[in-house]
């Protein structure tokens, strides 16, 4: 079905956006292989203290906007012919899966053959992108439900094995992941998401990246933002109880949305 180097390491590129964190780039600990994304001014602080990375310098107004980031990577990568586009958070500990009722990493050697057969799925039933489960908790993890379709796969990992011209929206770069979820669905009716994987990172931690401008305004003025585009039966507001051992009912933002899709699927 495919040319013998399809989806080979060599036209496989593992991407990674970063900002204002060039001494914790973690994920380089566990993928080696990946390529970091940085404005044109970090570049030499980056390469201080990453040197054995590949290194792609941003052009000035790039930076700033996750969304415009990944726009770019994506613009830069598929103009290369660049088979499969990973894009993966630099906070990330690693890609695990759930063997036996126990957390596996997935591995440097296993990785590129991970990419490799979750791709050629994804290609099979029409996604033009694929991803893992969000939560690491075992019981979210179904045995008997391995696959999604038509779920919401979160952008610290990413993967694109066709380019069809849908982009990130530059306006909601807190919600830029919710986004294209919705687009590829309402696009192509699919998305996958390989349940049984999930991804570890230090998401809400650290400082640097995202965490510049993420504030409880700006999450709630984003989130306005991504409901009128798709509407509030798409986009639900999550609220969380605070209230555990009386009626009282307290409720606070929760700046992660609920994402139903009326699209029959898994």
């Amino acid at each position: 079905m495919f040319g013998k180097d399809f989806w080979s390491p060599e036209k496989i590129s593992v991407c990674v956006p970063s900002y204002k964190r060039p001494k914790d780039v973690i994920t380089k600990n566990v993928y080696p292989f990946i390529k970091l994304f940085v404005d044109e001014s970090e570049y030499d602080e980056y390469k201080k203290y990453n040197p054995e990375q590949e290194i792609v310098k941003l052009p000035k107004g790039i930076q700033g906007n996750i969304a415009r980031v990944r726009n770019y990577i994506l613009d830069y990568e598929f103009k290369n012919k660049t088979d499969a586009v990973v894009m993966i958070d630099d906070d990330n500990k690693g890609l695990f899966k759930w063997r036996n009722a126990k957390p596996q990493l997935i591995d440097k050697d296993e990785f590129f053959t991970f990419i490799k057969k979750y791709s050629i799925l994804a290609y099979d039933w029409g996604a033009v992108m694929w991803g893992v489960n969000i939560n690491k908790d075992k019981q979210i993890y179904k045995e008997f439900n391995p696959f999604s379709t038509v779920s919401y796969v979160g952008a610290p990992f990413m993967c694109f094995i066709k380019d069809d011209g849908t982009r990130f929206d530059e306006r909601i770069p807190l919600k830029e992941d919710y986004d294209i979820c919705i687009q590829l669905l309402n696009k192509h009716r699919v998305v996958l998401r390989v349940n049984s994987y999930y991804y570890v990172t230090k998401q809400s931690e650290n400082k640097g990246g995202c965490a510049v401008m993420r504030n409880i305004d700006e999450e709630k003025r984003q989130f306005d933002i991504l409901q009128k585009k798709w509407g509030s039966k798409i986009i639900h507001k999550g609220m969380s109880n605070q209230s555990h051992r009386s009626k009282k009912v307290r409720k606070i933002f929760d700046y992660n949305p609920i994402m139903i899709v009326p699209i029959r699927g898994i």
